[in-house]
């Protein structure tokens, strides 16, 4: 009788244990795997972005400092046959950015893209104009606390201007700015790797602004970025001491002409255009297209398809159709 219930009381214990542990496993088989975000930047976030002119004078391109931060660069034509960079910048709590140059009104077409705090040392007659007139939030060196000069490298004067992010959000609650925005970002992103092997290889590119002006990109295959070289010279972070890079590349062509005053330059940044996309050692032709000034440029692949982006930071290069780029 003693063995009998002894069995008995064993085959509950068995049987309670295998019910925990088939509620433990059904239990591990129901959590959800971790949903893959984009880590450039938080898609999600209604935070409103800054967009900062950064000096890219020939001069001045050693003392950069902070592009690295950027989840997109544009680099845009501007007078004297040279570029300026306008750097974007969102939910960084600090960060220290130079050099900061003066607006000039095409920058705005990108700015509204995205509907950022824009951020300037300075402002052509034109862009000054638009900017009053259109009442865009902006912060200037000309007037604002948040800009300082440091002058490391005995430059001139317009070449010694800076900023930092902290300074820039604590001016914009100053100013009764609005710091959230409904715009969304520009760029589609891919959690997923985006490979364009069907495209051209593309381990080196070279785009020219003019005869004395290019910027210059190498892949580099094992971390899978290009680095970044301007006037043949790799572009080197001034406090970092690193090699920018880029993960994807975007060459924009658009058409060129010299403003009323002939000296400022008009960019066609509305209508369509013919570019590129380069990621990942290879590069496909794309169209973009731009409805107006206050729409997003849509970048489609030659099929209607919408470009997506790898994760990473991009540099999109504005490129007049007097000019040619290479792929090799």
């Amino acid at each position: 009788m003693k063995k009998f219930l002894a069995l008995i009381f064993l085959t509950i214990f068995l049987c309670g244990c295998q019910k925990n542990n088939q509620t433990e496993y059904q239990e591990t088989e129901s959590k959800e795997m971790p949903e893959e975000k984009i880590e450039i930047v938080d898609i999600d976030s209604k935070t409103r972005p800054f967009a900062v002119v950064v000096n890219n004078a020939t001069v001045a391109v050693k003392v950069q400092q902070g592009l690295d931060k950027a989840y997109m660069v544009y680099e845009i034509p501007v007078e004297g046959n040279m570029t300026r960079l306008l750097a974007f910048y969102k939910d960084i709590d600090d960060l220290k950015i130079g050099t900061i140059r003066s607006a000039r009104h095409n920058f705005l077409d990108y700015v509204f893209e995205q509907d950022a705090i824009f951020v300037h040392w300075g402002w052509s007659h034109y862009a000054k104009d638009q900017i009053t007139s259109l009442k865009v939030d902006s912060l200037n060196g000309l007037y604002d606390k948040a800009f300082y000069r440091e002058n490391p490298e005995n430059l001139a004067l317009e070449h010694t201007g800076y900023t930092d992010i902290k300074k820039l959000k604590d001016l914009a609650s100053e100013k009764n700015f609005a710091l959230t925005t409904d715009k969304g970002l520009v760029l589609d992103y891919s959690t997923k790797e985006v490979n364009l092997d069907e495209g051209e290889t593309a381990n080196k590119i070279y785009i020219p602004s003019s005869n004395v002006s290019n910027t210059s990109y190498e892949y580099d295959q094992e971390n899978k970025v290009y680095k970044r070289s301007v006037n043949n010279n790799k572009h080197i972070d001034y406090y970092t001491k690193q090699q920018y890079t880029a993960k994807n590349i975007i060459i924009q062509k658009i058409n060129t002409k010299k403003a009323s005053d002939n000296y400022y330059w008009e960019l066609q940044t509305t209508g369509t255009g013919d570019g590129m996309y380069i990621t990942n050692g290879h590069a496909m032709p794309i169209k973009w297209s731009k409805e107006n000034r206050q729409a997003k440029t849509k970048y489609t692949y030659l099929n209607g398809e919408e470009v997506k982006l790898n994760d990473g930071n991009t540099y999109i290069q504005i490129q007049s159709n007097n000019q040619n780029y290479t792929i090799e």
